[in-house]
């Protein structure tokens, strides 16, 4: 089966869950930026969580189906309309061939995420399908989809199309908003900042620039104070790590982050959290942070993973 694309937007790639294990080597993990939206628009057309997806920036993006396929596309902030019809996000939809899929933007759009029956297929490298675009491997010939690329995807599970019609219940959904509080474990650097630092940091709302990509998410808001030098000797990079150079404003590092950095770090956005920052909109979205314990990290973890289980609707004939 295979999906053509018609309109790329700006920047649409292929992705799985990333490169996990190779960081080391100095290789960034990459993958999606949305791991909850990616997996629910898996689960709802049968694949594993971690298949590969085409993820779609905030320009959106339209494709032609040139065969028959079982599709859902879950994200934030925007609409979908399949052969002119308009349907509704977290659901798979049955898709006849030559129909147009088209994820427009709308206001303050995050990332949408299509998942295809069989899953795209791409070489793997590294144990991965995700694109890194700064090193150009991975994905689609390890760079952004352009006009008239045709992607691949493998067979589908045995009953596919009777999967058509299941939903991903809204209940389950991450609280996604263009203003939100994000919950943070002290980061290693610390004592590196000010009483009156951290609490600015905390305290303080803070807007995600347009300086931001998928490489990590510059702040602008109330300057975070140190009492030593903003550089550190490098060390390693955890996704949702926040840097605070010596300009005082954070910069919250995400699915592209490099694998090292030289930055002190203040906190660390929770994994269950990472949904949240990912889709609060660029340019416009507002983020807080509050401090949490590792227990309540892990527990809310737990609830995430709990959450795509149970949040998937199937139709009455599956």
């Amino acid at each position: 089966m295979t999906l053509r694309v018609l309109e790329s937007g700006f920047f649409t790639t292929i992705q799985d869950l990333g490169r996990k294990g190779y960081q080391k080597f100095g290789v960034p993990v990459s993958g999606v930026m949305d791991t909850f939206a990616s997996s629910a628009a898996n689960r709802l057309v049968g694949n594993l969580p971690d298949a590969a997806v085409i993820e779609i920036s905030p320009g959106g993006a339209t494709f032609i189906a040139e065969d028959d396929c079982l599709i859902a596309v879950t994200g934030n902030g925007f609409s979908l309309s399949i052969h002119k019809n308009q349907f509704p996000f977290w659901l798979s939809i049955f898709v006849r061939a030559n129909d147009t899929i088209r994820i427009s933007p709308q206001r303050n759009s995050g990332w949408a995420y299509l998942a295809v029956a069989g899953g795209v297929k791409v070489p793997i490298i590294m144990e991965s399908s995700s694109t890194y675009i700064r090193g150009k491997f991975g994905g689609f010939e390890g760079r952004v989809l352009t006009n008239e690329d045709r992607i691949l995807t493998g067979s589908a599970a045995p009953g596919w199309k009777q999967k058509a019609g299941s939903r991903f219940s809204h209940e389950y959904l991450p609280p996604y908003s263009e203003s939100v509080t994000v919950r943070v474990i002290p980061g290693p650097q610390l004592e590196s900042f000010s009483s009156a630092g951290i609490q600015t940091f905390l305290k303080s709302p803070y807007q995600i620039i347009t300086e931001s990509d998928r490489m990590g998410y510059r702040l602008e808001g109330p300057v975070i104070e140190h009492i030593t030098s903003a550089d550190i000797i490098s060390e390693g990079m955890a996704l949702g790590s926040i840097q605070v150079p010596a300009n005082g404003q954070p910069i919250i590092m995400l699915s592209d982050r490099q694998t090292v950095g030289g930055y002190t770090k203040i906190a660390t956005i929770i994994l269950a959290d990472t949904p949240l920052i990912a889709q609060c909109p660029i340019g416009s979205g507002l983020v807080r942070f509050q401090t949490t314990t590792l227990e309540i990290a892990r527990q809310s973890y737990l609830e995430r993973i709990s959450a795509l289980e149970m949040g998937i609707e199937e139709t009455e004939d599956t």
